[in-house]
């Protein structure tokens, strides 16, 4: 047996730990995790109180209740435990890549007590658990393997993740909520919404969609229930399903969250919440919409912890990175991020204020809507019921001496005259453009209306980005590209002088996708004066990229080989984004 545990699973207390006076009568009343977080003083009294309504309240676990509401981190959780009890920690990597073999595990049931077999030998089974005061866990897995079980701790996240990525095809439906839902009785449907399995589901729901660093999470009605899918490195993956008895519930707790009326099922709401899953905030934003089947729902996630503000994680060289930086701390001028939608621009232009933040600039944002907060920036939301668009907005924000000015997107003929006035006038503009190119972006803005000679003054530089996935670097395999690569692109690997590229192949860390991430490729269209007078005659998409080229343009598909060859992505990953874009 594991030093300081017993069959029972109990901990023994490790001499000296601290137990601070006013924690002393908690720690007497309650067992297990609570007497441990008040003897460490861990949290304060009433904190810990708080904690120990919540669980009585929604039936979660103490552990999921303290970092699900940011009182601790998973971390620090798990290295207090196994000090505490006695246990060693272990991360993700120890994990088993396979079920360890055995008898039949329940996905239910593993959920449920939070725990998994992560080795087996003659004589014991090793799991790895959450918290090590259930002696029921220890009991189940004596009795059906039929071994001394030794325990290690590990965050709850990680365990979450082992046991769907590993169990995921054994779906239970345990967690169904057996009565059959009233659409038509909306006390009824308060009453379900307010149920624990219901909070729990939902809870669930949202913290596996980040353990899987989802971007999105789709729930879709059908005839035989909820269909779930993630959005993972901008791929949908199939999250299981959920009975036709949760449909009702499940949506409609979604909605009182992000405070959408429950009882409006037929028109498309759109709200966003605030939650802690493993210690951290996350924001949430909720778009619902009435289906033949009942409302649809598509959840945004906003992990301000994973955005990255710095243009070297984001995929800039430092080539790129120097031009893009010279364009952005111009006195005046507009830059433009192009892209299709969900190509991270707005991240772009993010990076962009950080890096023009300062003291001694003011910043103003017209967003729609605003997706991460930023310290030391004014935010505004348009509002097109009342009036305030991106126009009016950005007219208005010129009587607040502003220096930098990011305008979410460029829409209309009154956004894009606003915006050249504004920089005609002495502000930095940054935003963004729906085209496929760089070179598109200037006619697009002609096709507003915008006069050639203020645009060829004003416009400093466009910016055209595509995310792709990222490699694994745990399981990439070189190949060797003259023997294994598309025709149409062997002019261009030898142009950049590639003679390596990767397979995606599959492992623990990535999920078995052979992905981890996405990275940006990139093109930066820089106005010098060989493309102002191309604007000025009103030339084509053409002619401007092949000045642009000529004057060191790297196009997205050959930013895209470059990365390839570094590793960095799939040839194919490039091919799917940037074929025909140059």
């Amino acid at each position: 047996m594991v030093p300081g545990t017993n069959i029972e699973g109990s901990c023994d207390i490790v001499p000296g730990a601290p137990e601070p006076a006013e924690a002393r009568a908690t720690a007497e009343r309650a067992p297990g995790l609570a007497s441990m977080l008040a003897a460490r003083g861990l949290l304060p009294e009433e904190g810990l109180q708080r904690a120990l309504l919540i669980e009585r309240e929604s039936g979660e676990r103490l552990d999921a209740v303290v970092t699900r509401l940011g009182m601790l981190s998973e971390d620090r959780l798990v290295t207090e435990l196994a000090s505490f009890c006695g246990l060693a920690a272990i991360g993700a990597e120890a994990f088993p890549a396979t079920p360890i073999e055995g008898p039949e595990l329940s996905l239910a049931f593993l959920r449920d007590i939070r725990a998994l077999p992560v080795a087996i030998d003659a004589d014991v089974v090793h799991i790895v658990v959450s918290n090590p005061f259930d002696p029921f866990v220890v009991q189940a897995f004596a009795f059906m393997f039929q071994r001394q079980v030794e325990r290690v701790v590990g965050r709850a996240s990680d365990i979450d993740a082992a046991i769907e990525r590993l169990y995921h095809g054994q779906r239970a439906s345990a967690d169904a909520v057996e009565d059959a839902v009233d659409d038509e009785d909306l006390e009824r449907l308060k009453d379900l919404v307010s149920d624990a399995p219901v909070i729990r589901a939902v809870n669930r729901l949202i913290a596996n969609a980040v353990d899987q660093r989802a971007s999105d999470i789709h729930i879709e009605p059908g005839d035989d229930g909820l269909a779930i899918r993630f959005r993972i490195d901008g791929m949908l993956r199939d999250a299981g399903r959920l009975p036709v008895a949760m449909r009702a519930p499940l949506v409609s707790r979604i909605k009182v969250m992000a405070r959408l009326n429950i009882a409006e099922r037929r028109l498309p709401q759109d709200g966003r919440m605030r939650i802690s899953v493993r210690g951290h905030e996350i924001d949430l934003r909720v778009a619902t919409a009435p289906s033949i089947h009942g409302e649809s729902v598509v959840m945004r996630i906003l992990d301000r912890s994973k955005l990255a503000l710095d243009f070297a994680a984001l995929g800039f060289d430092a080539a790129l990175t120097g031009r893009l930086r010279e364009a952005i701390t111009r006195p005046h001028g507009i830059v433009l991020v192009t892209g299709p939608t969900g190509s991270g621009k707005t991240t772009t232009l993010y990076a962009a204020l950080s890096e023009l933040n300062a003291p001694e600039h003011k910043l103003l944002t017209v967003e729609d809507p605003i997706e991460y907060r930023l310290d030391g920036v004014i935010q505004t939301q348009v509002n097109p019921a009342i009036g305030f668009t991106f126009g009016s907005a950005l007219r208005s924000f010129l009587r607040q001496d502003p220096d930098v000015m990011m305008v979410g997107e460029i829409r209309d003929t009154e956004t894009a005259q606003i915006a050249v006035q504004a920089a005609l006038t002495g502000h930095m503009i940054l935003s963004t453009l729906h085209t496929n190119t760089a070179a598109g972006a200037v006619s697009r803005l002609l096709d507003m209306d915008v006069e050639p000679f203020l645009l060829g003054s004003v416009l400093t530089g466009v910016l055209a980005q595509r995310l792709v996935r990222r490699l694994c670097p745990d399981c990439r395999t070189p190949y060797d590209p003259r023997e294994d690569a598309p025709e149409a692109l062997r002019p261009l690997l030898e142009a950049e002088g590639i003679h390596r590229l990767y397979h995606p192949v599959g492992c623990v860390r990535c999920g078995g996708s052979g992905y981890s991430g996405r990275i940006a490729l990139l093109e930066f269209l820089r106005v010098d004066v060989a493309v102002s007078r191309l604007i000025l005659r009103r030339a084509d998409t053409r002619e401007i990229l092949a000045a642009a080229e000529q004057g060191g343009m790297r196009s997205l598909a050959a930013d895209g080989v470059a990365k390839a060859g570094e590793g960095l992505t799939t040839i194919e990953e490039v091919l799917r984004v940037a074929s025909g874009d140059g």
